[in-house]
């Protein structure tokens, strides 16, 4: 990741969101983008030129353009209309972002759209977090974290999954949810002081299950 006197920034053109610029970088707001704040917060979270990313919950594009600025490739899958239609206006200008009109929980009805890629990233604020990343492991490319690297990074909106639960409750049961599918937990990260009642959890390959679409 690229940093400029201690901002966070990505290498592509300007102009997305009317984002700052500093030396010809795009400033990457940690305030805007929780994959920002966890980068801010953790500076072990990498991207390389050479993945493919599966991004769930694009919304208008923000951060998928930064992600986009830094890899090979995003999938970006977005369910509603009116950030799906700016996604695809970013998309039009970035050519390495593939936009997927599509429901995150049925991963089946977009399968043939996609390839195995190197990272899931799961942002979609829905009760059932947990399992939408879970549908979508089978899209991992096998061999993908071998050397302990991350294979996923899950957004985690405890609000979203259940109000009358402490932020806490929701993190453990997430957590045990994620290693019984099969995968080793990395690094976890609340995102204050960017993200009220966000964890950030980055995921490696435990043992891998069989799980269907």
């Amino acid at each position: 990741m690229i940093r400029i006197d201690g901002q966070l920034v990505s290498a592509g053109s300007g102009g997305v969101y009317n984002e700052r610029m500093v030396k010809g970088y795009r400033v990457w707001d940690p305030y805007r983008s929780k994959l920002a704040a966890l980068c801010m917060l953790d500076e072990s979270v990498d991207l390389t030129t050479d993945m493919k990313v599966l991004y769930l919950g694009a919304a208008n594009g923000t951060t998928v353009s930064h992600v986009a600025d830094y890899v090979d490739c995003v999938y970006a899958v977005e369910f509603a209309p009116r950030p799906l239609r700016d996604l695809l206006t970013v998309a039009e200008k970035r050519k390495n972002i593939v936009p997927i009109a599509g429901d995150a929980t049925r991963p089946d009805r977009y399968a043939p759209f996609l390839e195995v890629v190197d990272l899931l990233y799961q942002d979609v604020a829905q009760p059932d977090q947990a399992g939408i990343l879970i549908k979508h492991l089978p899209f991992l490319k096998q061999g993908s974290g071998i050397d302990g690297g991350m294979t996923a990074i899950l957004m985690l909106k405890t609000r979203s999954v259940d109000i009358r639960r402490t932020p806490e409750e929701v993190f453990a049961e997430t957590i045990e949810r994620l290693t019984d599918a099969g995968l080793s937990i990395l690094n976890t990260c609340w995102l204050e002081p960017y993200h009220h009642d966000h964890a950030a959890i980055v995921c490696g390959v435990g043992e891998r299950k069989k799980i269907p679409l």
